[in-house]
């Protein structure tokens, strides 16, 4: 990351005439909020320099060489070969760089999905898809895994930076436990509830007669807090004046503490990134280069790294790509003249 981070990489693509924009807890996304601007722009560097591409071409099988090199048996049962191979196949458990990995002597890191959403069938949640909290937190009952940011719900429950965070961090723990738990969120991102009651004990003062549904000193959207009134079972039309201690009791824990049941992920279709993979003490993070097979590298998540979201994977691939392709282009070590 020293060599070439988040600023060689902003550097790179703005030297390819794209922008990237910083948000305020680190994100990274190309100003076009536009996934096509980056992969046009690699595409189009690709071509730029003549790379061969070969598209709908199948790698049946690896071979190792005695005199060195790889032999490759393609789909088409085809054979190549070539001096140095560099594995960048992606992390999921079809991508067949795990097995090339295997062949080759490496340990592989049993693969799991992270950065995925929380499925959740609840009632509460219902009708409000799209609706996003800015600031909260999510926790996980029985564990230590806990997440501030935005939560966003969804058609299939929770998701947003803060879920993702937390399912990245979690990736392993939460595997273990067939995703089946329970997580707690706290809407204003407060979850003692004492900070809490005292927020609506200064609204039930203030707001006199005020009803419930119309007056929301938690500052919650307004269609979740008509929800959350609903669930601690006080009456919307109720003045703020009028609730009683047992209702502003189940309001504090409705806002502060809402517990729901996951119940799975998202598909595999949708998850972003996996935790697993080639095990990172047998390669030379100096090169990429495998320490079990001369000649052999890896970039990307094929490797067992995984991060959160907003760019962090993607400067993982980044980053490893650049000193992989550098250091098999310059027979071992990173080419000073890689571009």
């Amino acid at each position: 990351m020293h060599r070439f981070g988040p600023r060689e990489t902003v550097a790179w693509f703005r030297e390819r005439g794209v922008e990237l924009k910083t948000e305020a807890d680190g994100r990274m996304f190309p100003g076009t909020d536009d996934s096509r601007t980056i992969i046009e722009c690699l595409q189009r560097t690709a071509a730029e320099l003549a790379v061969a591409v070969w598209t709908r071409t199948a790698v049946k099988l690896v071979e190792r060489e005695e005199a060195g090199g790889f032999r490759l048996t393609l789909g088409d049962g085809g054979v190549e070969r070539f001096d140095r191979l560099v594995v960048a196949t992606g992390g999921n458990r079809g991508s067949g760089g795990h097995a090339i990995a295997e062949a080759m002597g490496h340990t592989i890191e049993v693969p799991v999905p992270s950065l995925f959403t929380f499925q959740i069938n609840d009632a509460r949640l219902k009708g409000l898809e799209g609706l996003a909290v800015p600031e909260a937190e999510a926790r996980v009952v029985g564990t230590k895994l806990r997440q501030r940011g935005p939560v966003l719900i969804t058609h299939w429950g929770l998701s947003g930076p803060a879920i993702l965070r937390l399912s990245a961090w979690g990736a392993r723990e939460l595997a273990e436990r067939a995703y089946d738990f329970t997580v707690r969120v706290a809407w204003r991102g407060e979850a003692n509830e004492e900070k809490v009651r005292a927020v609506l004990a200064s609204g039930r003062q203030s707001l006199g007669r005020k009803q419930l549904s119309n007056a929301n000193p938690a500052g919650l959207p307004g269609r979740l807090w008509e929800r959350l009134v609903l669930a601690a079972g006080v009456d919307a039309t109720t003045g703020w004046n009028a609730v009683p201690k047992a209702g502003l009791n189940a309001l504090v824990r409705a806002v502060a503490t809402s517990a729901f049941k996951v119940t799975g992920k998202s598909t595999n279709k949708e998850e972003f990134v996996t935790c697993g993979g080639v095990r990172l003490r047998e390669v030379d993070c100096k090169t990429m280069q495998s320490r079990k097979c001369a000649g052999l590298y890896f970039a990307g998540e094929v490797l067992d790294i995984d991060g959160v979201t907003g760019g962090f994977n993607f400067q993982s691939a980044w980053t490893t790509g650049w000193i992989a392709g550098g250091a098999a282009a310059g027979g071992g070590e990173v080419s000073q003249n890689v571009k």
